[in-house]
């Protein structure tokens, strides 16, 4: 994970744990470019992480960079 991905994770991780979805919302928008349904799915599955890790975070954004999971 580069040093951009670390520190991007490590910020989103903090949102999410203080349960600012608004802000959430607004970092994964104007940062990472993802559309609000987008947003949603990768807000639901960090916060169902049993073990909430810059590692486990990137490999959700990850997933949804290369075109996410389809429904």
């Amino acid at each position: 994970m580069s040093a951009i991905q670390k520190c991007q994770t490590q910020y989103l991780m903090q949102i999410i744990n203080a349960n600012n979805e608004a802000q959430a919302h607004i970092y994964l928008e104007q940062i990472l470019l993802f559309p609000i349904d987008t947003q949603d799915k990768i807000i639901d599955e960090i916060s169902r992480l049993p073990q909430c890790n810059s590692n486990s975070v990137a490999a959700i954004i990850g997933r949804y960079s290369r075109g996410g999971l389809k429904e």
